[in-house]
């Protein structure tokens, strides 16, 4: 599925802005999950209100019941599209794609349903052309139902508990638990776009990279549908637009003298170089010749475990990042671009090289951004809070499965991704999780095999059941925090012990993939007591001590939670969400970000920087 981009064949229109909205809070609705539950795109009863797109739905309005509720809301446009897309003779395909809607959706067009897609964070799309052929005249009414509900067997999993005593809850009372730290956002998180390609067209590009000596390999292999004949050329572009090679057939392998190589962000003075592949097929239709053309930037780079190191371009690299979550103010995990530029810019000044998009796959365009920008990821799934068996069962298995397929089609080719984590925390002590995730890893590498898989786990070592199929130990652990709070003198014993203990019995590079505290900015105590800055800055100090004697050995890299704070459910140990951020939710730095800044760019000056005479950039 590639990601609708304006070419020379292809056209698209986003519907972005405001959207008609309904909230369907009548009992009867929200007691199910499945599509069999609802299966009429007519509105429910209740008034009808704005609401943007993209953008969560739950900060938008002052109603509390919508900023908490679970079921089902309704979403519809009416749009005008071009003349020349509706002419019974243009033979175009006209494609309707959500790039996310959180969790269940189902979708019509003019009253006709499309299509329907399970889980968040990815995008789905339909072939819309037989419905709008001929329908000039008349708007184009887009109706989307989502619901947020999560159940065992989805991702992230949750549970409905229906509360039976009516003289505690009213009746009907309901609420959704879940096992994971962040607040439940919903709605069409990404754009909505219409777009459309030729009858023969570019179905999907795969794209890998090699490297030998000081030439640049691009090994592509192009998906065509519409027709068994064509033919396909394609080019690669240098960044001055200059063509550096070309080739011919759906299946082949580019050579590139004295490539310019893909480097991450502080590994050298020009990162995130990335060439243009042109795609050109042209078809003999009914209708005449067909064409359809599409650009994809590549960056050759290459990626390896070797022994206790990880290696891009053959050279080691050593993770010093940051965990995120697509959380603001107001438009909660909805695509905003001011936030996610002002993100970027505050990575780059933390000097920041890496995060792993905890715990769902992020927006492409933010996956675009990090190909330019060299910022290299850690690409997760929404595998967050599988903490009971019954999630591990086949249902479960095979819609984890499924997840991945979309993941890895859609990231598959950007230079940024080095490694997929199919799940974060997971119960992988429980005997059912060593099957599930034999599976699920096995079947991820059979999707991609140039990249290592693992899965971040908080288990012990020695009850892990999951940990002997990952390529890199990702280990989360709190010490002085969530165990023994207040007791900063145990992080070091314990975080050493941590690392011995996984080392020795996996040989596997580990990467520290969260630590930290919640602060509350502007508390103050000395000596350091827990909430304030002070204590944020002694546990990453300790931290910190640790790190430097095992980077020497096996560990290879280390991951702050979080980038900043972010909303979470209501509770007793949350106010009004998680404070762990080095920055606000507003994005100014705590005192830590400063302590990150100055010890992520002292690595950098030290591994990096003053050790490539001979990298090609």
């Amino acid at each position: 599925m590639l990601y609708p981009r304006e070419t020379p064949t292809r056209e698209h229109k986003e519907l972005s802005g405001m959207w008609s909205f309904r909230a369907d809070t009548s009992a009867d609705r929200n007691e199910g999950f499945h599509q069999q539950w609802y299966m009429s795109p007519l509105w429910t009863t209740g008034p009808v209100i704005d609401m943007p797109v993209p953008a969560s739905y739950n900060d938008i309005t002052q109603n509390s019941t919508l900023r908490d509720f679970i079921g089902w809301v309704w979403y519809e446009k009416e749009v005008w599209l071009p003349r020349r897309w509706l002419e019974d003779q243009d033979p175009s395909r006209i494609v309707l794609r959500v790039g996310s809607a959180h969790y269940y959706s189902v979708v019509w067009v003019n009253g006709v349903q499309v299509t329907q897609h399970e889980g968040g964070h990815l995008p789905y799309e339909a072939n819309i052309t037989s419905l709008l052929k001929g329908s000039k005249g008349i708007p184009c009414r887009i109706t989307i139902a989502v619901n947020n509900t999560l159940t065992p067997n989805t991702l992230p999993p949750g549970s409905i508990q229906f509360m039976d005593d009516p003289t505690r809850y009213p009746k009907g009372y309901f609420v959704q638990n879940t096992d994971f730290d962040f607040f439940n956002y919903a709605g069409i998180h990404r754009p909505v776009v219409l777009y459309t390609t030729p009858s023969v067209y570019i179905d999907d590009i795969t794209v890998t990279t090699d490297i030998i000596g000081d030439m640049g390999l691009v090994n592509y292999q192009v998906i065509v549908t519409g027709s068994e004949y064509y033919s396909v050329a394609v080019t690669l572009r240098n960044r001055e637009g200059q063509e550096v090679a070309t080739g011919l057939g759906s299946l082949g392998q580019l050579k590139v003298t004295n490539a310019s190589l893909w480097w991450p962000y502080l590994m050298t003075a020009h990162p995130g170089y990335l060439y243009s592949l042109e795609v050109k097929v042209t078809a003999d239709t009914g209708s005449g010749q067909s064409e359809d053309f599409y650009t994809l930037h590549v960056g050759i780079r290459t990626v390896q475990i070797s022994g206790q190191q990880f290696l891009i371009n053959g050279k080691p690299f050593y993770f010093h990042g940051v965990n995120k979550h697509e959380d603001c103010d107001i438009r909660g995990k909805g695509l905003d671009w001011p936030t996610v530029l002002k993100d970027f810019n505050l990575l780059k000044w933390l000097g920041a090289n890496s995060f792993r998009t905890s715990h769902y796959p992020y927006a492409e365009e933010i996956m675009d951004l990090c190909d330019k920008y060299g910022i290299v990821v850690i690409d997760e799934s929404p595998g967050v809070g599988i903490r009971y068996a019954a999630s591990f069962g086949n249902q479960s298995l095979e819609h984890h499965l499924t997840v991945m397929e979309e993941l890895v089609r859609r990231d598959k080719n950007h230079p940024s991704v080095v490694m997929w984590s199919v799940a974060n925390e997971p119960s992988s002590e429980l005997r059912e999780a060593g099957y599930y995730f034999k599976t699920v890893i096995s079947h991820t590498k059979k999707l991609d095999f140039s990249r290592p898989v693992t899965y971040v786990t908080n288990a012990r070592y020695d009850k892990d059941q999951g940990a002997p199929y990952v390529d890199v130990i990702c280990v989360n652990s709190y010490f002085s925090w969530y165990h023994d709070p207040g007791h900063l003198e145990v992080i070091q014993v314990q975080l050493n012990t941590q690392f011995d203990k996984w080392h020795e019995k996996y040989q596997k590079p580990i990467i520290q993939s969260e630590y930290g505290a919640d602060t509350i900015p502007g508390f103050h105590s000395d000596p350091p007591l827990m909430f304030t800055e002070e204590y944020q800055e002694a546990v990453l100090r300790n931290y910190h001590s640790v790190f430097d004697q095992k980077r020497k050995m096996f560990v290879i890299g280390e991951l702050i939670w979080n980038f900043a704070d972010f909303m979470t459910s209501q509770g007793i140990t949350r106010v009004i969400g998680n404070k762990k951020g080095i920055f606000t939710r507003q994005r100014q730095p705590k005192t830590s970000a400063f302590i990150l800044r100055d010890r992520y760019w002292k690595l950098a000056n030290e591994t990096w920087c003053h050790s490539q005479p001979n990298s090609r950039y």
